[in-house]
């Protein structure tokens, strides 16, 4: 009787902690991104993906109000790519970018073609890369001069450019346009993208995976 009695209560301890084992475990429908961070080659997240084929691609963006920075995470997540966010020495306040203002921050950069807003960080390993996403908002038309910045510090010869942004309604030619200009000798542009704020991942992936960056 004592045997048995020790044996139901073995069972009661065992029943209990497989139930929430296997509850914690259980897979959420849809896709989780992994945390993005500012890599460099020799530190990315444990159990990211290696790049493809040897082909190394680096995702940088500019989200000045956050709405960017889900599409730049989607691009790193079905690239296999590392994330640099351009992050502005002088953060911009909501004044910066009340748009209705014509004298605020935001306006008077774009309305001067030189202006350009110093970034915060670099990347020191820029040589490393095979391809690079360049990622921003549409302001009147045009990238932020932020992203003048960016192509204009570093070495873009011999590497696979493609621009992308997010807007309401403005396309990305004359963003391409401007950049282009701005990143004179041997480089390959791909044809870039607009994505609506709530694009999803699968529309992120199919178009990623629709540049054949391993060929």
């Amino acid at each position: 009787m004592k045997k048995l009695l020790s044996v139901l209560f073995l069972m009661t301890l065992v029943f209990p902690f497989s139930a929430c084992t296997a509850e914690n475990t259980e897979k959420t429908p849809g896709r989780e991104l992994k945390s993005p961070v500012a890599v460099t080659p020799d530190n990315r997240p444990a159990g990211s993906p290696a790049p493809k084929a040897g082909v190394r691609v680096l995702v940088a963006y500019f989200s000045a109000t956050g709405t960017t920075k889900p599409i730049a995470e989607y691009i790193a997540e079905a690239a296999d790519a590392d994330l640099f966010e351009i992050v502005p020495a002088e953060p911009y306040s909501a004044d910066d970018l009340n748009y209705n203002d014509n004298g605020c921050r935001a306006n008077r950069e774009q309305q001067n073609n030189d202006a350009r807003p110093a970034i915060s960080g670099s990347i020191e390993n820029m040589g490393d890369y095979d391809v690079i996403f360049i990622g921003h908002p549409i302001w009147w038309g045009e990238e932020p001069r932020i992203i003048d910045t960016f192509v204009e510090t570093y070495d873009l010869s011999g590497k696979t450019v493609i621009d992308f942004c997010t807007s309401g309604g403005s396309g990305i030619s004359q963003s391409e346009s401007n950049l282009k200009a701005l990143c004179p000798g041997d480089v390959t542009w791909l044809t870039g993208k607009r994505f609506a704020a709530n694009a999803d991942y699968e529309e992120i992936q199919e178009w990623t995976e629709s540049l054949s960056l391993t060929e």
